[in-house]
């Protein structure tokens, strides 16, 4: 999609919704590195921001950029800074405040932005509620990393240059590549036969553990009952609790009840392609 995005092929559609999240995180980064500034200084370090969203080209490459959120001067030491809003259900994936534990796309970013803007070390903000204090996290510049990826860049963009598809690395990329059969038949050879066989076998097993699982799961909510929390040795060892209710929109039933004409209707209708289900007879 980015290969496709790059060459011209393919536009984002930012759907109004979508232009709001967008819009909303920009006005909440300020927020979140004013609160950033606020820690390290609770924290007693003395901090300087000296930019904010300044864009970076890398010295040897003039299509390889960066932009990063605020810079600062913390103890004297010039350090990047990136300003996350996370939504409470990612919360888990971010580790204890202080430490380099957070997800692994966002330490790229900060990698990619210390190899454009050569620095000993980025701090990253990340803001999980309104009212909570933003977890911060710091990532020492890893020279190994940096030269991986400056090599990933590289290969893409001759990919982009030379108009070579990338080569797909997951499910995804080849959902999105072959969206549509030709219905061609295609004739397989015995290694063929012996990769649709190998997963069946795989989802035969599957199945069994899924069941095993369903069992287990089911005697142990069966225990807890009603209680939120299960403890042991004054450890939790497991919840099963309410999450916040939520207000759902019947749509359909709404739509009936306004009764709309087929013209109206029909406008707001789109085809979508039907998917490509994996059958392995």
């Amino acid at each position: 999609m980015l290969y496709e995005e790059k060459i011209g092929a393919y536009q984002e559609e930012v759907t109004p919704k979508k232009q709001r999240i967008f819009d909303r995180g920009h006005r909440w980064e300020e927020i979140v590195i004013e609160m950033l500034v606020d820690e390290l200084e609770d924290q007693g370090h003395d901090v300087q921001v000296m930019a904010r969203n300044q864009r970076y080209t890398d010295s040897e490459y003039p299509f390889i950029r960066a932009e990063i959120d605020v810079e600062l001067l913390v103890d004297g030491e010039e350090v990047n800074g990136e300003a996350k809003t996370v939504s409470p259900f990612a919360a888990k994936v971010w580790g204890e405040s202080g430490s380099d534990e957070f997800p692994v796309y966002y330490q790229a970013q900060t990698m990619h932005g210390l190899m454009v803007k050569p620095r000993r070390r980025c701090v990253v903000a990340a803001m999980t509620g309104f009212d909570d204090t933003p977890k911060i996290h710091w990532i020492e510049r890893d020279e190994e990393t940096i030269a991986a990826i400056r090599s990933k860049e590289l290969e893409f963009w001759h990919c982009v240059q030379n108009r070579i598809v990338p080569e797909p690395v997951n499910l995804a990329d080849l959902s999105y590549l072959f969206k549509q059969d030709t219905g061609i038949v295609l004739e397989a050879d015995d290694k063929l036969l012996e990769l649709c066989q190998a997963i069946k076998h795989l989802k035969s097993d599957s199945k069994a553990l899924e069941k095993q699982l369903e069992e287990l799961t089911f005697t142990l909510k069966k225990t807890i009952g009603d209680a939120a929390l299960m403890n042991y040795a004054g450890c939790t060892i497991a919840t099963w609790k309410n999450n916040k209710p939520s207000d759902k929109t019947d749509w359909q039933a709404l739509v009936k009840e306004l009764n709309p004409s087929l013209e109206l209707i029909k406008k707001y209708t789109k085809t979508a392609p039907g998917i490509r289900p994996l059958l392995v007879k």
